[in-house]
């Protein structure tokens, strides 16, 4: 019988040692190089707003493109003959293409990245877990304007980085779990025409922590400082006030603060369900803050640094085409991302979850992910006639340039 106990604890005690190293915060972590030589390894957060994977890293990148020499009247979607490059890829060219070098905003998952390193004054190279090179030219994630980059060593404890301190980073699991206590914000936040998203909160697109301060002042002039964790629910009383409801029961109203006024900044809401939403003070209603499901957070692992998007385009006339995409003559990648108004919303979502694309209108389109949820967007020349093009790589060589005019549907493989 003590046998059998031994190697019962023996036994209990390796599975608690599995599921302790198994286990993960979703935090970004890694060792981060200074030009000085020295290296520190631990949690970090960037700009002060983004600390785990599922974040977003925000660079402008610039590419080589190509564009058509659109007529007026009714476009045309065409093969092309001949040869020039797109997104490095040798592809058909016809007499009314011509390339241009021109830039566009770019928006990468920090769980992508294997490392990064500092180029100049305002630049990045991203080389991702696939072995993928992105140039980061600037951003407002990058540089001079980056507020300040914070790790959290388990020897040095926190310390403060600029732009300029930094070599390179390696970003990597975390070795253990971190024992501050804090836990990331998630909760149900109801919005006047767009209806509730569930997922992961960022408050004033900066308080993502239940250890960040919400400020505003209470009647009376008394200035509050209230930890996230503590508020059980917001709601928008006015334009320039909110009301709050504590886990304790206490109730209370707050203003002159951007955290509770048409000053704050947007709430952010994340899931693998949607994407990313943004809503700005006017539209949102309340939030609900709910127990945190640990199961759900994302871990190093569950990202692979992307690849090619790839589908079948069909045209209004019934035609199919098949290969790797660029979207807007633009996003060719699944970490790259369609960008859309939504009942007065921003929504950005991974081309990673997207199944199809539908054109609604000229000014519309539908767009339905791989959870099943429908969202018909509009706002953005990802999904307007501002669309620069759908581009179809075939895997013969030769490309077809489907117009918006042209363009009925996407079905994404």
């Amino acid at each position: 019988m003590p046998r059998l106990k031994i190697l019962t604890a023996i036994s209990l005690m390796i599975l608690l040692g599995f599921a302790h190293a198994s286990a993960e915060s979703g935090r970004i972590y890694g060792k981060l190089y200074t030009v000085d030589n020295d290296v520190f390894e631990g949690w970090i957060r960037w700009d002060k707003n983004e600390a785990f994977w599922d974040d977003i890293i925000d660079g402008t990148i610039e590419k080589d493109r190509r564009d058509a020499d659109r007529k007026q009247g009714k476009r045309r979607y065409k093969e092309s003959k001949g040869n020039f490059e797109l997104f490095g890829l040798s592809i058909g060219e016809g007499n009314s293409v011509f390339g241009f070098d021109i830039s566009s905003e770019s928006q990468l998952q920090f769980g992508h990245i294997r490392t990064l390193a500092r180029d100049r004054d305002d630049g990045a190279t991203l080389t991702l877990k696939n072995g993928e090179i992105v140039i980061f030219n600037s951003g407002s994630d990058l540089g001079p304007g980056l507020r300040e980059i914070l790790l959290n060593d388990a020897k040095e404890g926190e310390i403060y980085f600029d732009w300029d301190d930094i070599d390179h980073i390696d970003f990597m699991q975390e070795a253990s779990e971190p024992t501050d206590g804090l836990e990331r914000l998630y909760g149900r936040v109801s919005t006047r025409r767009a209806g509730e998203f569930t997922g992961w909160i960022e408050w004033d697109v900066d308080e993502v922590f239940s250890d960040d301060d919400l400020d505003g002042d209470e009647d009376g002039g008394r200035t509050r400082k209230i930890k996230m964790g503590r508020i059980a629910s917001i709601e928008r009383r006015s334009s320039s006030s909110a009301s709050l409801i504590l886990k304790d029961g206490k109730e209370m109203v707050l203003r002159n603060s951007n955290d509770v006024n048409s000053e704050n900044r947007g709430i952010v809401v994340k899931s693998n369900e949607f994407g990313r939403v943004k809503i700005n003070w006017s539209d949102f209603e309340k939030a609900e803050f709910l127990p945190v499901p640990k199961a759900d957070l994302p871990a190093y692992k569950d990202f692979d640094g992307g690849g090619r998007i790839r589908g079948t385009a069909t045209t209004e006339d019934g035609e199919e085409f098949s290969g790797n995409i660029a979207w807007d003559n633009d996003e060719e990648f699944t970490w790259e991302h369609l960008n859309g108004e939504y009942k007065g919303v921003e929504i950005v979502i991974p081309f990673a979850i997207i199944s199809t694309i539908e054109k609604s209108s000229q000014r519309s389109a539908t767009v339905t992910l791989k959870s099943g949820n429908t969202y018909i967007l509009s706002g953005s020349n990802d999904v307007n006639e501002e669309n620069k093009g759908i581009f179809v790589i075939r895997e013969k060589g030769s490309t077809e340039q489907i117009d918006w005019y042209d363009f009925a549907k996407l079905v994404i493989r």
